[in-house]
């Protein structure tokens, strides 16, 4: 394997006429490439000694130390030095939103850590799950992933494994999040990944060409674009592969080689022409049940995988944990000041309670919604409710509006869903509006003006 390329910087620029720069090795250029790639550009990464060295953590940048040369080179005033704007995502990787959380689990980390892990298994767990009084731990560990604590067992000891882990579920019960979580707390990174669809190549999986240095200079690792998958290979990571079911047959038979064998050929090259893979690499994998059937994997890449279902939650107390969980972090992040009375959460939770059980009593297709009903379908319903009470002058929630949303979720197919969703309001809701009142009839008559939109 060739030794990668020293990056040539700026201050390699400024000492040039005194020093010549040293070429980096292969572990050190490595070792750099492992920064996560969503960290704001106005921040750098700072690593300690110890343990919390192997979680990157965004600070303050720096202005970094003049380069010893013969010749001072003037550098421009701090006044004259243009301001560094913080830039703002939409959305942080599991790695950098909790990396606090990360660098303090590893400086507590006494458990042994397969290959070159961050974390170890039981760590992974209480980053994952949360901490409980019996981890004797004295800062407090948040759960993120609302599960069978056996199920996130199992899919970290496949990790540790030489089988790549295949999570299955209905849409919305939460198999990217938990794949996001073992990515980050495993490696560092979550960002080594392939979105799986129907138009998705074997390059995606494997590498592409820079066709403009082709050109130039011909076929070599210079003009080689590794793909997300290689790039884990190469950095000891975990990579991963969004909807596999949704790649064609060709694609998904080209993970058999990587998880078997551990490398990637590259037959264009005549020399240096294999990438290996370094102990730790894998792939995490998802697929939709609902999808099963539409590119089935073949029996050869099933026996490389272990497979982790992941159930619809139907428990109504984690259920209610988990909405308000993400609902929360929404009124924090967009500062909204919007209450959110415990009773409309209830009516919102007994709804899809019973829209789940009105599909398990239907007797065909017809008569069933084409929506899953998770618990995402629900965080989405006061999602909307939140946004539009907001936005419109509204201090709480309405039941008027959490039934809006509702109708606007659930139904996909019109008229032919209006018709199930309408018997199911005017049977379901209906009579629960007369038993109880309040709330209940303001949400009966929100629905009821929804679908009359529909028809």
């Amino acid at each position: 394997m060739a030794t990668p390329r020293t990056k040539k910087t700026k201050s390699d620029d400024t000492s040039a006429a005194a020093t010549s720069a040293a070429p980096a090795t292969a572990e050190t250029a490595t070792d750099a490439a492992t920064v996560p790639a969503a960290t704001p550009a106005s921040t750098s990464t700072e690593t300690t000694s110890g343990a919390a060295a192997e979680f990157p953590i965004p600070v303050k940048a720096e202005t970094p130390s003049a380069t010893p040369s013969a010749t001072p080179v003037p550098t421009p005033s701090a006044a004259a030095a243009p301001a560094k704007k913080k830039v703002e995502v939409l959305r942080q990787p599991a790695e950098v939103k909790y990396a606090e959380e990360l660098v303090y689990l590893s400086s507590i980390d006494t458990g042994k850590r397969p290959f070159s892990w961050k974390l170890s298994p039981r760590m992974i767990r209480t980053f994952i799950l949360g901490s409980t009084p019996a981890d004797k731990i004295e800062r407090p560990i948040a759960q993120k992933f609302f599960g069978d604590p056996a199920l996130v067992e199992r899919a970290i000891v496949t990790l540790a494994s030489d089988r790549g882990l295949l999570l299955i579920g209905d849409p919305g019960t939460g198999k990217s999040w938990l794949a996001e979580l073992l990515a980050a707390a495993i490696c560092g990174s979550s960002t080594h990944t392939v979105q799986g669809t129907a138009g998705t190549t074997e390059d995606q999986l494997k590498y592409s060409w820079n066709v403009a240095l082709v050109i130039a200079k011909g076929q070599s690792r210079e003009s080689l674009i590794p793909s997300p998958i290689m790039i884990a290979m190469q950095q000891a990571a975990l990579g991963r592969i969004e909807e596999l079911t949704r790649c064609t047959s060709d694609v998904q038979d080209a993970l058999i080689s990587i998880l078997s064998e551990k490398y990637i050929t590259i037959p264009e090259l005549s020399g240096d022409n294999v990438v290996f893979a370094r102990p730790g690499f894998n792939i995490i994998a998802t697929a939709n049940s609902r999808d099963r059937g539409v590119n089935d994997l073949s029996t050869a890449l099933k026996r490389r995988f272990n497979f982790v279902t992941i159930p619809t939650v139907t428990n109504k107390k984690s259920e209610k944990e988990i909405v308000l969980f993400r609902t929360r972090e929404l009124l924090t992040r967009n500062q909204f000041e919007v209450e959110l009375p415990p009773a409309l959460l209830d009516i919102l939770l007994q709804t899809f309670a019973d829209l789940r059980d009105a599909q398990a009593a239907a007797s065909s297709d017809d008569q069933r919604l084409e929506s899953s009903l998770s618990t995402a379908e629900q965080i989405g319903v006061l999602e909307d409710a939140v946004l539009h009470s907001q936005f419109f002058g509204q201090t709480a929630l309405s039941a008027a509006n959490v039934a809006k949303a509702v109708v606007g979720t659930v139904v996909r197919r019109i008229p032919e869903e209006v018709s199930i969703r309408s018997e199911f309001w005017h049977s379901v809701v209906e009579k629960r509006a007369k038993e109880k009142k309040g709330e209940w009839d303001e949400y009966l008559e929100g629905g009821k003006q929804a679908m009359s939109l529909l028809k």
